[in-house]
């Protein structure tokens, strides 16, 4: 069960400290079964309860999965080892269609947006104990909530969509919580996760959102909160529909007390019209990110929520990183504001569709009906990426977005010229064996 190694300690805190380390150091590989609450608790002749305790903590931390009578398991990727870190070797003279960034063509030139920012921290120093928020950002953020059928609520300036997710879910919930998310998903939310000693709940998804049935089983099942991805989701580009986010809005109305969270990181680069979730249950926020649009080293992300929701998230923010730097807030509301990211939404678009008609032409069904990245499944990942990157095409491994959905890669296609689609498209029907099954994300 464990190889060679053996669990030590007396105390609870003990024994989960040295599985942690143990971990850490390799000894103990992801998918380890740790031995039965009792079985220890004989070995190291301590209390039953003492070894409960001891697991509790290491699924806290997010070290171990446990599931009722199937035992105690090292989780397939702990958080000392994040998804993003399954690396894919980039061959030389290969296109890199793995990293997901956008496209450093289609980014605005930042220097005049910061050379507005500074003229004004150069006139008003921010010190401590100013306001934290930026007036001008603020009020576009509220505008362009407001515009998009988001009720009116508090605003909150975080770094990062991931940053902010993190701390709604840690304002509302304790560690042993569900959370429902989207399968295939961020590879980064599933791992935060158990970084914060919550569980994911996996909910299926096509290209049109999650599937209310799917979504209603997380959530009758126990789920205390449920991040959506509005549009732009990666990895599959799917986006909501008026249809979809209608039925959602119907299964989430019977769970009043779920912390619904939306997440809108596609904001500014995406044509498809934002559909609300908001609202509807007590606790909710939409998260909205400018690194797509204006660079990933903007590091702000913008929150409108309930009331409860972002005072917690603000007085959380006031006693760690304090606040996010007015010189970032400033420049991002000038970008906003002199529309610096106009027309990109339909560059990618084109790239996306391009892609998606000329594997269509080959008959290999894929998704992207937004964003950045076309999903392929295929029958097996490992082979794919392989016989692609000797053909100078390197693709992502499904493995980092899946829990339970079926095998595909991603292809990021902001930087794909329409013109190499086909190509690409060529390539990847002489890898796929023809017929195979698995034209469906569930």
């Amino acid at each position: 069960m464990l190889g060679d190694y053996t669990i030590k300690g007396r105390r609870a805190s003990e024994i989960a400290a040295d599985v942690e380390r143990a971990v850490n150091d390799g000894q103990l590989p992801p998918g380890s079964a740790l031995p039965a609450l009792r079985d220890l608790a004989v070995e190291l002749g301590v209390n039953p309860n003492t070894v409960a305790a001891a697991y509790r903590l290491l699924r806290d931390r997010g070290v171990i999965e446990t599931a009722g009578r199937k035992g105690s398991r090292v989780l397939p990727r702990p958080v000392t080892t994040p998804r993003d870190q399954i690396a894919v070797p980039v061959p030389p003279g290969a296109r890199d269609l793995a990293a997901g960034n956008p496209d450093p063509a289609l980014l605005p030139p930042l220097a005049p947006a910061l050379a507005v920012a500074a003229a004004a921290a150069d006139a008003a120093p921010t010190l401590y104990g100013h306001p934290v928020a930026d007036p001008a950002l603020l009020a576009l953020a509220r505008a362009g909530f407001l515009a998009d059928g988001v009720p009116d609520g508090s605003l909150a300036v975080c770094a990062g969509a991931l940053d902010a997710i993190g701390r709604i879910l840690a304002s509302r919930l304790r560690p042993g919580d569900p959370v429902a998310i989207e399968d295939p998903g961020w590879g980064s939310l599933i791992d935060q996760l158990p970084a914060l000693g919550l569980r994911p709940a996996p909910f299926r998804l096509d290209d049109e959102g999650p599937l209310p049935d799917s979504l209603a089983a997380a959530l009758a099942a126990g789920a205390r909160a449920v991040v959506v991805t509005v549009r732009a989701q990666n990895p599959t580009g799917a986006a909501l529909t008026p249809q979809r986010a209608a039925a959602l809005r119907e299964v989430l109305a019977r769970h009043p007390d779920v912390l619904v969270i939306a997440d809108d990181h596609g904001h500014g680069i995406v044509t498809q019209a934002h559909q609300s979730l908001a609202g509807v249950t007590e606790a909710w926020a939409v998260v909205r990110s400018a690194a797509k649009a204006y660079g990933p080293d903007l590091r702000l992300s913008l929150v409108m929520g309930d009331e409860g929701t972002v005072g917690r998230v603000l007085g959380r923010q006031r006693l760690d990183s304090g606040w996010v730097s007015l010189l970032l807030q400033r420049t991002v509301a000038e970008l906003w504001r002199s529309g610096a990211a106009a027309g990109v939404a339909e560059v990618y678009q084109g790239r996306r569709d391009a892609l998606l008609a000329a594997l269509a032409a080959h008959g290999i069904a894929a998704h992207g009906a937004s964003g950045l990245n076309v999903w392929v499944p295929v029958p097996e990942e490992a082979g794919a990426i392989a016989a692609m990157s000797q053909r100078g095409w390197v693709a992502a491994p499904g493995a980092r977005y899946r829990i339970q959905s079926p095998p595909a890669v991603r292809f990021t296609v902001a930087a794909l010229p329409e013109a190499e689609a086909p190509a690409l498209a060529a390539d990847l029907a002489a890898v796929l064996l023809p017929g195979r099954a698995g034209s469906r994300l569930v």
